[in-house]
């Protein structure tokens, strides 16, 4: 698959920390496949372009006239070659305009798939949505949403959970040093995090958290932007090889309204398995989420609102076996089956595609690991 496989990136236009994940998905499948990567730019011009394409096609009622008439963006890459498999990320469905940029990517690409790292029912728009019916595959990052995605497009979708890279986040050792008591980044509750402050006070501990202000309408979200998502990528794994303790939580835990029940797996669980952390929090209420993290204490319960959750590490300290053993597993079984190379053989093995020699590199790197945490 050597320069046969093409890439289409937002990094250049999307830099919020939450985008991370599908940056760091893009490089490893970029260094399994030799991918060449085209990066979306002109975010003004592709807006311009967008609502244009928006208000022809609600007026014509068909997407091709919209396209006809809607400018492409400035940036447009015309393919001069062909290319096996066209594969883009998109971190949410209004990316997927983006897709204009390439406007022969069909033309150029025997086949093509894309993955969408986060989708919700709610949020599905029809005009954008119908731009996938050109893809052979549709991949998805959340569970309940495949089979609307599915009708909407009338192309096959799959789930493909999130991952990480295990290879980046594993610890050298099971048993090196951890000076980090708890880390709580992102989402949180006031109620925790104060006696989390609290018992770091208390026992001169070293917590770590977001100083970044609350943002949204709500005030409910902490997200920030990165100037190179690789290198906050690596900073971040630094962080959770030397922390002990990892709060984690099921996505959007504090906004219910948000999700109306609809339990799906944060990224945290990826990174903080893969560190070789104890986590704790509020898992997803789900199927999936136990089919994906059936080993013992992969997450260890507390409630969201924990004003006791100083009690709770004492306790948990109290038990270092249990303790090594949540880690050791963890590790183990990130790199048995969480790594971006395993969504990456998911998505290989759905188009009919063959592996590559710097895939089973790869998993041989992620087999040793899996031996070292026997």
């Amino acid at each position: 698959m050597q320069g046969k496989v093409l890439l289409l990136s937002q990094r250049r236009i999307a830099d919020l920390v939450a985008f991370c994940f599908a940056y760091e998905f893009e490089d490893t499948f970029t260094a399994v496949t030799d991918a060449q990567r085209i990066d979306v730019t002109d975010f003004p011009g592709l807006e311009f372009s967008r609502r244009a394409y928006k208000l022809a096609r609600l007026v014509s009622g068909s997407p091709t006239l919209a396209r006809r008439f809607a400018p492409y963006p400035r940036s447009k890459v015309v393919l001069e070659r062909n290319f096996e498999l066209f594969f883009p990320v998109f971190s949410h469905t209004y990316e997927l305009y983006s897709l204009a940029t390439i406007p022969n990517w069909r033309q150029r690409c025997r086949k093509a798939a894309c993955f969408i790292t986060e989708v919700w029912s709610q949020l599905l728009p029809k005009y954008l949505l119908e731009l996938l019916s050109a893809f052979d595959h549709v991949f998805i990052g959340n569970h309940h949403c495949v089979k609307d995605v599915a009708r909407m497009t009338g192309r096959p979708c799959t789930y493909l959970p999130l991952a990480v890279d295990v290879l980046r986040f594993a610890p050298a050792s099971i048993d090196q040093p951890r000076p980090i008591e708890v880390c709580n980044i992102g989402r949180r509750s006031l109620v925790t995090h104060r006696a989390l402050l609290e018992e770091a006070e208390r026992t001169r501990s070293f917590y770590y958290y977001d100083t970044v202000a609350a943002s949204g309408a709500d005030l409910k979200q902490r997200t920030f932007k990165v100037d190179n998502a690789h290198e906050h990528r690596g900073m971040l794994a630094t962080i959770l090889k030397h922390s002990r303790y990892y709060i984690a939580n099921r996505s959007y835990v504090n906004q219910p309204e948000f999700t109306a029940g609809r339990d799906e797996i944060s990224g945290r669980f990826y990174e903080g398995a893969a560190a070789g952390t104890v986590m704790i929090g509020e898992a997803p209420r789900s199927e999936e989420f136990k089919r994906q993290f059936d080993w013992p204490d992969a997450v260890i319960h507390a409630p969201f609102d924990s004003p006791d959750i100083g009690h709770i590490l004492a306790d948990l300290n109290g038990a270092p076996e249990r303790l090594r053993a949540a880690r050791r597993n963890n590790v183990r079984e990130a790199a048995l089956r969480h790594d971006w190379l395993h969504r990456i053989q998911v998505v290989f093995d759905t188009l009919g595609l063959a592996p590559t020699e710097e895939m089973r590199d790869r998993a041989q790197r992620l087999d040793r690991i899996v031996s070292d945490m026997r």
